[in-house]
């Protein structure tokens, strides 16, 4: 076999179906309030909420780190006052303890559990996300990858000191050695290829392409068909490849 390429993968869209988990939390959340709302809803606008806070995190090497957890309690609190709906702080923080207690039960895509393992036979397997250290240990991807890979080849946000789609996110782990990754998002897809890295987009759904963004070399209907990507591009045989 060739060189072997280091493949991360976005954890809340390539790996795991985040919108299906998420929305089941806030539908609990929001029938134990007794909230006529669906939780699909509340997930998609706290999400929204949630990547606009990560963006606006300051970029000075100085600034103060803003955990994940904190991204995901001011998201929640815009997305409960937006909404009206009778929430304190002590039940923001309740409800923003709930939400990422469900971690666990957010289900990966049918083919991760799969097909990791087969492309961690050729490849050092990664993940590349916005997250903090502690709950991405909570997913079920932390143990899936454990078993596949070493620990180090897991670069959150808290471990690179920005948030995607900052550039520096991406940059970082270029600098450690990532050499593909694949997202799902369009954020995603735009970051990765402007630091650089090959990417192969896997489609997902509820995820698309901004039509006036820069496109992905490559895509995949599922993470099966992404070995046969690597293959022609040098990776699992002879050559070695220059980032895009």
């Amino acid at each position: 076999m060739g060189d072997m390429a280091w493949v991360t993968f976005d954890l809340f869209s390539a790996l795991i179906d985040a919108r299906s988990g998420g929305a089941a939390a806030f539908g609990a959340i929001a029938a134990g309030h007794g909230w006529d709302v669906a939780g699909t809803d509340l997930y998609d606008d706290w999400d929204a909420r949630n990547k606009a806070s990560q963006k606006d995190t300051p970029d000075d090497d100085g600034a103060p780190w803003v955990p994940f957890a904190e991204h995901c309690w001011r998201a929640l609190a815009a997305s409960y006052a937006a909404r009206g709906l009778d929430a304190d702080a002590a039940t923001v923080a309740a409800d923003t303890a709930a939400l990422l207690g469900s971690l666990p039960d957010w289900p990966l895509w049918p083919d991760v559990a799969t097909a990791l393992p087969v492309i961690a036979r050729q490849h050092r397997v990664g993940v590349l996300s916005n997250v903090d250290d502690d709950l991405f240990a909570r997913t079920r991807v932390a143990a899936l990858v454990a078993g596949l890979s070493d620990p180090d080849a897991v670069l959150t946000s808290e471990r690179l000191r920005a948030y995607k789609p900052h550039p520096r996110l991406y940059r970082r782990a270029a600098d450690a050695g990532v050499d593909v990754h694949v997202p799902a998002s369009a954020r995603d897809t735009r970051g990765a290829l402007e630091a650089g890295l090959v990417v192969v987009r896997v489609r997902r759904p509820g995820h698309r392409v901004d039509p006036a963004g820069p496109q992905p070399q490559h895509e995949v209907a599922d993470l099966t068909e992404l070995t046969d990507v690597l293959a022609p591009l040098g990776w699992g045989t002879a050559g070695n490849p220059p980032r895009a």
